[in-house]
């Protein structure tokens, strides 16, 4: 049985993409190039791509830096050694970032006649996303009922968000059960020229709280 999954290379996707392979799927991965600043974690959805043996890899061109509004897009600078509240929305919120990426893997997902999409967003451990809820989730495949020939005639589109409610130390204590190597993975949003994440990003915050409750080195830092 055939899935979509969104894959950016960082540990929240590899995770939802392995519980999906856990689960019997075939794994088609979806990566976008939607402008960011930088290619560190496209190299990472590469590594990640192959450590899954996923049935088709596709990474997809969509610009959002045209539009601008985040500073993942451009050449603001990206905030640091921040308390993270998760009802401040920062500025590296990409406007409909998510609507967008799934909207893409329906479209791919129908002409696959797959009818589950994966992806690794999560609404307790994250910088405050709106497109990270599980209201938005519901809503999208509530969307892809009404937006798509298949759905039309009855096929239902299952959104999975398999990460949605777990802490990041649950996320990673899944991926080690199910034998990930974390160390193939990039989650900075603002890594050195080296591709060495910086440490101080919200991403990186959070991806070391993670760790350090899980009580394990992070192997990117250490590899």
């Amino acid at each position: 049985m055939d899935c979509v999954v969104l894959l950016s290379g960082g540990l929240d996707s590899f995770t939802a993409a392995a519980m999906a392979r856990a689960e019997g799927f075939r794994l088609n991965a979806l990566t976008i190039r939607y402008g960011q600043r930088h290619a560190a974690e496209l190299d990472a959805a590469r590594r990640v791509a192959r450590s899954l043996a996923v049935e088709r890899h596709v990474e997809l061109d969509v610009n959002l830096s045209a539009f601008g509004g985040s500073s993942l897009t451009g050449d603001a600078p990206v905030p640091k050694d921040r308390p993270i509240d998760a009802t401040d929305i920062p500025s590296t919120y990409v406007p409909a970032r998510n609507t967008v990426f799934l909207a893409l893997a329906l479209g791919w997902a129908e002409v696959l006649q797959a009818h589950d999409i994966f992806i690794g967003v999560n609404a307790l451990d994250y910088s405050g996303y709106p497109d990270c809820r599980p209201e938005f989730i519901a809503a999208f495949e509530r969307l892809a009922a009404l937006a798509t020939a298949d759905g039309v005639r009855g096929r239902r589109f299952r959104i999975h968000a398999p990460l949605q409610m777990m802490t990041k130390a649950d996320i990673i204590r899944q991926g080690l059960a199910l034998g990930l190597d974390y160390g193939i993975t990039h989650s900075c949003y603002d890594p050195e020229s080296d591709g060495r994440p910086c440490g101080r990003c919200d991403s990186c915050t959070l991806r070391a709280a993670g760790f350090a409750q899980v009580g394990i080195a992070d192997p990117i830092i250490h590899r």
